[in-house]
């Protein structure tokens, strides 16, 4: 049996009995019910995936996935391919806008190459690389359905040596110059939505390229008709390599009952894969923040996701999901730290 399949068959919904007594708890702190909004949610979300992490002490880690993608061939990005290596080594260093955030939040960045065009000789960077960028969707296939599930199986990989080591919360990211192309193509495809609908300018792009962008995307589709009931299939015709290893470290994390912080609009699409490789995912993952790429909201809208940070942010790279971290210690902090209406002899109705 195949590591993903393995996966896959390992995931079981969360505890909702483990949940309703979580509710219970939370509507007895020394608040008005409710009050805390989003901090009471997270807590009793993660009680019903592991209550053991939401009484012990958080260790957190960013796992980032670096890939390019053929489509820049077609001239729809603002930066050229090479920076994606060039990024993928500052963001092994801490140079980057994940490495500074993560920093402060206490957690840990690992950076894996799982495609980047070039050679990386950081060693700071782990070496998965499955082929040296996707195929030009606009042109031929991303990847071979055999590489699709690589990626997935490096990010189950990844995740589970992450888990070994006592990493108790987890958050993806990524760095792939021309990434948001095949994230909205996705998005297209499982939400059936134009590509108008789900295309912004990613790293600034132009308006004339914008719409060329949108173009792309379309043609691509119907070059390949990717099935939306297939994931796989999906991640294979018009996906990235980090894609698919971000919606494999979702998968470890539910089969292993650790809570997966997902970041913006790119790491929201490998989020629509997983939860459609099996839908008992989505309650493991908590979707960080609101990007500011133009998709994002109806990505999220299709997986039934409702970010809780505004921030106007889409650099990407785990970013968000690292600011997050300190929004998930506050809810357990509430959770445990805040006296209650019966230990100050207080009888509510």
């Amino acid at each position: 049996m195949s590591l993903l399949k393995e996966t896959l068959l390992k995931i079981e919904p969360v505890d909702k009995e483990k949940m309703s007594q979580a509710r219970e708890h939370v509507d007895g702190l020394l608040k008005p019910v409710g009050s805390l909004g989003v901090l009471e949610n997270i807590a009793i979300q993660i009680a019903g995936i592991n209550p053991d992490i939401l009484g012990g002490e958080l260790k957190k880690a960013v796992l980032v996935f670096a890939a390019d993608h053929g489509i820049c061939e077609e001239d729809i990005t603002s930066a050229p391919q090479p920076v994606t290596a060039l990024m993928t080594h500052f963001i092994a260093e801490g140079k980057s806008g994940v490495g500074v955030i993560a920093k402060k939040a206490g957690a840990e960045v690992f950076v894996t190459d799982v495609g980047v065009n070039a050679e990386i000789t950081n060693p700071k960077v782990r070496n998965k690389k499955i082929r040296l960028g996707t195929g030009n969707m606009a042109k031929q296939e991303a990847m071979t359905r055999l590489e699709a599930e690589k990626s997935f199986e490096i990010g189950i990989e990844t995740a589970l040596e992450m888990i070994k080591n006592g990493y108790n919360i987890l958050a993806t990211g990524e760095m792939g110059i021309g990434n948001t192309t095949p994230s909205s193509a996705i998005f297209s495809v499982l939400g059936s939505l134009s590509p108008e609908e789900v295309t912004g300018i990613g790293a600034n792009l132009s308006e004339e390229k914008l719409v060329k962008k949108s173009s792309v995307i379309r043609e691509a589709i119907a070059l390949h008709n990717p099935d939306p009931k297939d994931p796989l299939d999906v991640l294979a015709k018009v996906g990235g390599l980090e894609i698919g290893a971000m919606a494999g470290v979702m998968l470890a994390g539910a089969s292993m009952k650790v809570p997966v912080l997902i970041d913006g609009f790119i790491s929201s699409a490998a989020a629509a894969l997983a939860v459609g490789l099996n839908p008992d995912v989505y309650d493991y993952l908590i979707c960080s923040h609101n990007s500011a790429e133009k998709g994002a909201k109806k990505g999220l809208e299709l997986i039934g996701f409702k970010p809780f940070l505004h921030m106007d942010m889409r650099l990407g790279e785990g970013s968000g999901a690292a600011l997050a971290f300190n929004i998930v210690e506050a809810a357990q902090g509430m959770y445990n730290d805040m006296g209650t209406f019966s230990q100050a002899g207080i009888d509510i109705v």
